[in-house]
């Protein structure tokens, strides 16, 4: 082969090589840093971009902007009534400076956690039990802040921080267990109560109105059967009745008084004097009463 033709492809080799090498695709929602003779010198976004090969290095891996999830190991924190207790968190953060998060601090993910253990540790030891059981949105929401002023300098933003697990003692859990269940247990008798209350409540209730009912009803049957006896009173006076009907009310009253408990009863001489036949009426009552 004739040496120009060797040098030529030589050279058209060395070429290529060098346009593939300064030839730089950037993926979405990815950024890369580039320095200059080890210094920064630009930030490459998504698209394709031309670097000098030699002069220009691309430092390390594509930095993801997306938003990234750490769940961090459980961490032994201590409360304010010195009850130790094991706290795992979840943060939720995103790059927003490539530039910051390369230069910013040495592995962010491991300064995250750390800053992370030490403000939970913060936040809790000012805390007792019940309120740090109670108060996690709290203890959220102030992490979140604390954590995103801190990682400002790193250009890190912390969108969101969560307590997953609070996880006590194993005594201090038994004891919760079994004031739950006095609660549970005290409600019930509670709510078992206040049934048996409304219960009878109603029972008297319906006693009350049963027995005004049934005096009502007695008392509009007294009436009724007054109102007939007037009635039929007047409509015999009305009629003007003659001797003969009074001895027959009188046979009839007497019939009645002998069907009864009476023993002694004094018929007059003269049944159809209608004195007579009252005078025998009180005398035969007067000796029922006597004997009673």
């Amino acid at each position: 082969m004739h040496p120009l033709l060797t040098a030529f492809l030589i050279i058209a080799v060395v070429v290529i090589i060098i346009a593939i090498a300064s030839l730089k695709i950037v993926r979405q929602s990815t950024a890369v840093v580039v320095e200059r003779l080890g210094k920064f010198h630009r930030l490459l976004n998504t698209g394709v971009h031309l670097i000098i090969p030699f002069f220009d290095r691309c430092v390390g891996y594509p930095i993801s902007l997306k938003e990234r999830v750490a769940d961090f190991a459980p961490q032994p924190v201590i409360t304010k009534d010195n009850v130790t207790m094991q706290i795992d968190t979840v943060v939720y953060f995103q790059v927003t400076d490539a530039k910051l998060f390369t230069y910013g601090v040495e592995n962010p993910i491991r300064a995250i956690e750390n800053l992370t253990a030490t403000t939970l540790r913060n936040l809790v030891g000012e805390l007792e039990l019940d309120g740090t059981l109670t108060s996690r949105d709290t203890v959220n929401s102030k992490m979140r802040m604390i954590l995103d002023e801190a990682t400002d300098p790193w250009g890190i933003k912390i969108n969101r921080v969560e307590l997953k697990n609070i996880l006590p003692p194993k005594d201090i859990q038994q004891a919760m267990e079994k004031q739950m269940r006095a609660e549970r247990e005290r409600r019930e008798a509670i709510l078992k109560a206040e049934g048996e209350k409304r219960s009878n409540i109603l029972v008297a209730e319906g006693e009350k109105e049963a027995t005004i009912l049934r005096a009502e009803a007695k008392k509009a049957a007294m009436i009724a059967e007054a109102e007939g006896t007037a009635t039929a009173i007047k409509m015999i006076n009305d009629a003007n009745p003659n001797a003969a009907y009074l001895t027959l009310k009188g046979y009839d009253a007497l019939k009645i008084m002998a069907d009864g408990n009476a023993t002694k009863i004094i018929v007059p001489s003269e049944i159809q004097n209608v004195t007579g036949l009252l005078a025998s009426l009180k005398a035969v009552t007067e000796e029922d009463n006597k004997k009673k």
